[in-house]
């Protein structure tokens, strides 16, 4: 007598067994289901916004160069105040591989809307003396008016950086401030200057000007200087000497472009923690598929034990809810993959950068909802699998 061997299951059949049962819960499919869609909806538009700022931050660098160096006066052994040579910026130029070579002194005298506002009132603004290429040094563009020439720079005249006119409530040139003592022409209003931020909270003025009429020694502050990106680790090397040849440890070099790189990383910390809480969320998706399926085998217990009686085999039901679990959490993955990449792209364009989301983290986002379907289907389905089929045609 010949045995009759169980009838395979084709893989469209699987998934038409797993999808009917869904369909036939379709609230308790949604609530699991949001549950995987918020997890992975959290995940990808944490890393989608950072990858989006990562990629920012890369176009700003390429457009602004990592090549701008700034030397300051450092700390002297006894604690005495040091003060850069007046001719730094001509030292500075003579270096191999040196461009541009541009200065500014901090005058000790405050800017204010009017003269009525007390003199300790700074608003954290300082007054800077400022030679007349600085702007094509640093790369700067005017968001309005002009800058210096040769005779703006001495008369009683200043442009403002950008936080600068904005806390000093100035929007337009042709209005006056209060400098030191007396009245100064807003002549120009500064861009902002992502690798230099102390110039967008400086009100700037000639060199003859501030000497003349503010007391200023003549003796600069900082040093900007910009090199060729092939040579910017051999001039970094060589800049305190210049400087300062007797003492060069007095000397503080830096390059701006660092400040942007390290900020970048500290929010990339951020990110992380954020990704964590993304990954807490998609594991209680998970405990909320297991649940579900949990529940679904107990309300259909006479189905299995009818399939039982009817010939399938425990192979058969075990794969039967599995893919039912699967199915459930590839729902909510392509879900939040959706609202995530909806989130990312919204955030990116409302911050004005380019929106980015890698493609392995959708491919990564995505395995990892089914990897949780999987694992939180595996118990219900041997569960089911393992039901006696008189025991499920007897239950009530």
């Amino acid at each position: 007598m010949t045995s009759l061997a169980p009838a395979r299951l084709r893989p469209r059949d699987v998934a038409r067994v797993g999808a009917a049962g869904l369909r036939a819960r379709t609230s308790r499919v949604v609530m699991s289901a949001l549950g995987i869609a918020i997890g992975i909806a959290t995940m990808i538009s944490v890393i989608g916004i950072s990858a989006s700022g990562q990629e920012q931050l890369l176009r700003q660098l390429d457009q602004l160069g990592t090549n701008l160096l700034r030397v300051e006066p450092g700390k002297a052994l006894m604690g005495d105040p040091v003060k850069l040579h007046p001719d730094a910026a001509l030292m500075v130029r003579r270096i191999s591989g040196v461009t541009d070579a541009s200065v500014t002194g901090t005058v000790d005298a405050s800017v204010r809307r009017t003269d009525r506002i007390p003199k300790e009132d700074t608003g954290g603004l300082t007054v800077q003396a400022t030679s007349l290429d600085l702007l094509s040094t640093l790369d700067g563009h005017m968001g309005a008016g002009r800058w210096f020439d040769e005779a703006i720079a001495r008369q009683p005249a200043v442009v403002l950086g950008s936080v600068a006119a904005q806390r000093l409530g100035v929007g337009r040139t042709g209005v006056q401030v209060w400098v030191g003592d007396r009245w100064f022409a807003v002549t120009g209003i500064l861009a902002s200057m992502p690798l230099a931020p102390e110039i967008d909270r400086a009100a700037l003025i000639g060199f003859p000007v501030a000497q003349e009429r503010l007391g200023f020694d003549g003796h600069p502050t900082t040093v900007y200087e910009r090199s060729s990106e092939e040579s910017v680790e051999q001039v970094a090397g060589m800049l305190a000497r210049t400087v300062s040849p007797e003492r060069p440890y007095e000397i503080a070099v830096s390059r701006p472009s660092d400040a942007l790189v390290a900020r970048a990383a500290a929010a990339g910390t951020f990110t992380n923690l954020l990704l964590g809480l993304g990954a807490v969320a998609l594991l209680v998706g998970g405990v909320g598929v297991a649940n579900t399926m949990v529940i679904s085998v107990l309300e259909r217990r006479k189905e299995i034990g009818l399939r039982r009686a009817l010939g399938a085999t425990r192979g058969q039901i075990r794969i039967q809810f599995l893919t039912e679990s699967l199915l459930l959490s590839a729902l909510g993955g392509v879900a939040g993959l959706a609202l995530g990449g909806l989130v990312t792209t919204g955030y990116a364009l409302w911050q004005g950068w380019p929106p980015t989301v890698p493609a392995w983290v959708l491919a990564g986002a995505f395995a990892a909802t089914l990897a949780v379907g999987a694992i939180a289907g595996i118990y219900p389905a041997i569960r089911a699998s393992h039901l006696p089929p008189t025991v499920a045609l007897a239950s009530s």
